[in-house]
């Protein structure tokens, strides 16, 4: 298991993609969690927000797997 943090750096990123999806809307935790899935390579979260990750897609088109779903 890889517990990943986002960097300082990527804040630009994470508000971008609050800007993106402002929608919804999306908070900080939400767009690090889409940050660190483009990073890790892979969409698989623990998420609680059951409702913005089956609307959002990590690499603009891969669907996220959340793991407290599968339980």
């Amino acid at each position: 298991m890889v517990i990943a943090a986002p960097k300082p750096e990527d804040f630009p990123e994470m508000t971008r993609f609050m800007r993106q999806y402002a929608d919804l809307p999306m908070d900080l935790a939400a767009a690090s969690l889409l940050l660190l899935a483009g990073q890790l390579g892979h969409g698989r979260i623990v998420s609680t927000d059951q409702r913005d990750f089956r609307t959002c897609r990590w690499k603009q088109h891969h669907p996220f797997i959340n793991l407290l779903t599968l339980l």
